[in-house]
C-alpha cells in the first residue's frame, strides 16, 4: 500500500473514532436542554446516556468478530454509515423515546466501527509502522472528548441541542469516501467461517447484564434487586459463551488468544490501566466543580492539557515503543502516571492550579502517553491479522467494563470516606433542623462544598468547612485508589509483557554470512590484508 493510502485510511480510521467518541462526551452537556424540549424527567436524561453505553458495552466483542469474518472494511464502513443514519433520526427525534431509541442503535454501529477502525490500521501499516499509526489514532480521537463539551456548549447556545447530533453527517460522508478510495478488502485465506450466533447471544446478553448493573449502580445501590439479577445472570450468560466457544469449531471468540502472553498481560493491565484513569478522570471533574467551584468550561480547560500531551506525545511514543520494544513503555509509563495521581494528595478545595494541579496532570499525562499506543498495539500485535478485530473488540470491551466498574465502585469507596469524615469533623455537635437539611443534601453528592448562606453565620461556617475537609478528605481516597491501579498497571507491563523478538529481512543485510552473527562477532575487526606494494606487517 503507497504512503498515500495508508495516510488516507490512518485518516478514516480517525474520524469514524472521532464522531463516536463526539458523542459520547457531547450528550452530557446537551442533557437539560433536551429534558426542557422533549421532558422524560431525570430518567429520560439518564437513559438518553446510558442506552448508548449498554448497547456499545454489550455488542462491541461482537462487532470485532464480525469484522474478521466479513472483512473490517465492509463492518467498519456499515458502522460509520448507520452511525450517520441514526445520528439524523436523533436530530429529528419528536420524543425523548425515540432518541433513547436512537441512541441505542447509535452504541450498536459504535460497536461496529469502533474495533474495526483499528483493524483498519492493522490491515493497511506494516508491524513496524503500526505503533506510530495507533498512536496517531489515539490522539487524534482523543481530542473527540476535548472538542465535545465545548463545541457542544456553543452548539446549544446558538443553536439547538439537534445541531450535534446533525453536525455528524459531514464526518461520516467524508469518511466513507475515504475508506472506498483509499482502504482495500484484505485478502482472506481459506473459506469464511459461519457466524457464532448463539456465540454473539450469549456474549452480547452476557455482557449487558453487568454493564446495565453498573449503569444503575449509583442510582439503586448494589443491594438492589434490579443490579443484582442483571448482574448475577450476565455473569452466568458470560459463563455459558466461554464454554460455548472453547466447544465450538468456529468460536467468535478464540480462547486461545488468552494464552499468548502478550496478549493476555495486555488486556489485565488494560484493566487496571483504563479503571484507574476512568476513575480519576470522573472525580476530578466533580471536584473541581462541586468543591473548588470551577463551572464547566473552567473544568474542561483545566483538564486540557492532559490532551494536548496526547496528542503531542502518543504517535512519537508508539514510534519508540516499535523501534525499542513496548516492555519498558508499558511499564514505567504506568508507573509516570500514577506517581501525577499521587501528587493530587496536594491537590485542596483552595488550590492554586499552576503549582498544585498542572504539575500533577503534566507528569499523569507524560506517563500516560508514553503507555496508550504501545499497550494498544502490543494486544493487536500477539493476535494474527485474521484476528484484528475480535483482538481489538476484547482490548475495547475491557476498557470500557473497567471504566463502569471503576466509576461505580469507587463511587461507593469515595461515598463512604467522605460521610465517615463528614461525621468526624462534625463530631456529634449538635445541629439546627436546617443544618442537618444540609447536611443530609451534602451526603447525597459525594463531593461538595455547602453554601453558608442559609444558616446561621457560625453555624454556617462550620459546617461548610466541614463539608469542604470532608470532601478533600474523599477526593484524595479516590486519587490514590486511582494511582494504586495505575501503578499496578505499570507492574504487570514490567512483569508480563515481553518484547517481540525482531524480524530482520536477511536479504536487505549486507553481511553475507554475518549477517546472522552475534553482536560481538559483527563488530569484531579483521585483519588488515597487505595493499598491493606494501610491506608485509611482522608476525
Amino acid at each position: 500500500m503507497t504512503d498515500r493510502r495508508k495516510r488516507l485510511a490512518l485518516l478514516a480510521a480517525i474520524l469514524g473514532s472521532f464522531v463516536a467518541g463526539l458523542d459520547a462526551t457531547v450528550v452530557n452537556v446537551a442533557l437539560p436542554s433536551i429534558e426542557r424540549d422533549l421532558g422524560g424527567g431525570l430518567a429520560g436524561q439518564q437513559w438518553v446516556s446510558n442506552a448508548y453505553l449498554l448497547t456499545l458495552g454489550s455488542l462491541i466483542l461482537v462487532g470485532g468478530s464480525l469484522g474478521d469474518i466479513f472483512g473490517e472494511r465492509r463492518v467498519f464502513t456499515i458502522g460509520v454509515t448507520g452511525f450517520g443514519v441514526v445520528s439524523v433520526v436523533c436530530a429529528l427525534a419528536p420524543s425523548i423515546e425515540v432518541l433513547v431509541a436512537g441512541r441505542a442503535l447509535q452504541g450498536v454501529f459504535g460497536a461496529l466501527l469502533t474495533p474495526s477502525a483499528l483493524a483498519v490500521i492493522v490491515s493497511s501499516f506494516p508491524p513496524d509502522e503500526r505503533g506510530a499509526a495507533i498512536g496517531s489514532w489515539t490522539a487524534w480521537s482523543g481530542i473527540a472528548f476535548v472538542i465535545g463539551p465545548l463545541a457542544g456548549g456553543w452548539l446549544i447556545d446558538v443553536a439547538s441541542w439537534r445541531w450535534i447530533f446533525a453536525v455528524n453527517v459531514p464526518f461520516v460522508i467524508t469518511t466513507v469516501l475515504i475508506v472506498r478510495v483509499a482502504v482495500s478488502e484484505r485478502v482472506r485465506e481459506g473459506k469464511r467461517a459461519p457466524v457464532d450466533v448463539l456465540g454473539a447471544i450469549l456474549c452480547a446478553l452476557g455482557l449487558a447484564g453487568p454493564v446495565y448493573a453498573l449503569i444503575r449502580q449509583p442510582s439503586v445501590g448494589w443491594g438492589s434487586p434490579e443490579v443484582l439479577v442483571a448482574m448475577l445472570l450476565g455473569i452466568a450468560l458470560f459463563a455459558a459463551f466461554l464454554v460455548r466457544e472453547a466447544r465450538t469449531p468456529y468460536p467468535m471468540l478464540p480462547l486461545g488468544l488468552f494464552r499468548r502472553r502478550n496478549f493476555a498481560f495486555g488486556n489485565i493491565e488494560t484493566l487496571a490501566m483504563y479503571g484507574g484513569l476512568s476513575a480519576v478522570l470522573f472525580f476530578l471533574v466533580l471536584f473541581l466543580q462541586q468543591v473548588a467551584g470551577y463551572d464547566a468550561l473552567q473544568a474542561g480547560l483545566a483538564t486540557l492539557p492532559t490532551t494536548i500531551v496526547m496528542f503531542s506525545l502518543s504517535r512519537y511514543a508508539g514510534r519508540l515503543a516499535d523501534r525499542h520494544g513496548p516492555r519498558w513503555f508499558m511499564g514505567f509509563g504506568p508507573l509516570v502516571a500514577a506517581v501525577g495521581l499521587m501528587m493530587l494528595q496536594g491537590v485542596d478545595a483552595e488550590f492554586d492550579y499552576f503549582t498544585d494541579l498542572f504539575p500533577a496532570l503534566l507528569i499523569f499525562s507524560v506517563g500516560l502517553a508514553a503507555t496508550v499506543a504501545p499497550l494498544t498495539a502490543t494486544v493487536l500485535a500477539d493476535a494474527d491479522e485474521n484476528n484484528a478485530g475480535i483482538a481489538s473488540g476484547v482490548n475495547n470491551a475491557i476498557a470500557r467494563i473497567a471504566s463502569l466498574l471503576a466509576v461505580a465502585a469507587l463511587g461507593a469507596v469515595v461515598a463512604a470516606q467522605f460521610g465517615s469524615a463528614l461525621a468526624r469533623e462534625l463530631d456529634a455537635r449538635p445541629l439546627s433542623p436546617p443544618a442537618q437539611r444540609v447536611v443530609a443534601d451534602a451526603k447525597t453528592r459525594t463531593l461538595a462544598r455547602v453554601d453558608p448562606g442559609s444558616l446561621p453565620a457560625a453555624e454556617g461556617r462550620f459546617v461548610a468547612r466541614a463539608a469542604e475537609n470532608a470532601s478533600v478528605s474523599a477526593f484524595h481516597t479516590g486519587a490514590g485508589i486511582a494511582a494504586a491501579l495505575v501503578a499496578v498497571g505499570g507492574v504487570l507491563g514490567l512483569v508480563g509483557i515481553r518484547n517481540p523478538r525482531r524480524e530482520v529481512p536477511c536479504e536487505d543485510c549486507p553481511g553475507g554470512q554475518f549477517a546472522g552473527a552475534p553482536l560481538d562477532a559483527s563488530r569484531s575487526r579483521l585483519p588488515e590484508l597487505p595493499r598491493p606494494g606494501a610491506e608485509p606487517h611482522p608476525a
